[in-house]
């Protein structure tokens, strides 16, 4: 078997026990819910995420800014992935700072994190949804595994699935971020048409 039919056949029954885990399907309902409803009521979406993540976090942010299906207003929402102020916080007061600082800085009560961790325990991760609670936001947690650090003080929480490989977790991760931006572009009753 070459390697792409093997990364294919194993994201596809990835893909396939999510579809079929009911609490993997309650978790995006509600995740969504809380996006909308921020949105409907002027808040910000933030993301962060680390490596890969953090590319899936900017992803998340430019389509809702820019354009994922529907000719639309664009919608308020950001990654946490500024080069200056990641490098500026890290150098002044540590990495595990670089998001959170970010989050004290601009969140308000009503904004939501979108919070990527495929291991679940990243340290920087963990601190801004620590920050986002403490601002009277609530936090989207995505991870590889179901009980993790980030997922005891998000709000929802997404369990991707272990694997050894962190790409395995970013690829499910990227199709839970398209499927929250097209049930965002759904909740406005924005047309593809």
């Amino acid at each position: 078997m070459s390697v792409v039919a093997d990364n294919l056949l194993e994201n596809a029954a990835r893909m396939t026990a999510l579809a079929s885990d009911e609490n993997f399907e309650l978790a995006f309902e509600r995740a969504s819910s809380l996006m909308v409803t921020s949105l409907k009521g002027g808040g910000t979406l933030f993301a962060c995420g680390n490596g890969g993540s953090m590319t899936n976090a900017q992803h998340f942010a430019e389509e809702l800014t820019g354009r994922f299906r529907a000719n639309r207003p664009p919608l308020r929402a950001i990654a946490i992935s500024d080069p200056s102020h990641l490098t500026c916080v890290a150098n002044d007061y540590g990495y595990e700072y670089v998001f959170s600082k970010f989050i004290e800085a601009f969140a308000r009560p009503g904004d939501v994190l979108l919070a990527l961790s495929t291991s679940g325990k990243s340290a920087n991760v963990l601190r801004a949804a620590e920050a986002m609670k403490a601002a009277g936001g609530a936090v989207v947690a995505s991870s590889g595994p179901a009980r993790t650090a980030i997922s005891e003080v998000a709000d929802v929480s997404f369990a991707l699935g272990e694997s050894r490989w962190a790409d395995r977790i970013q690829e499910s991760e990227l199709v839970v971020i398209h499927s929250l931006m097209q049930a965002i572009e759904d909740g406005f009753g924005y047309s593809t048409e």
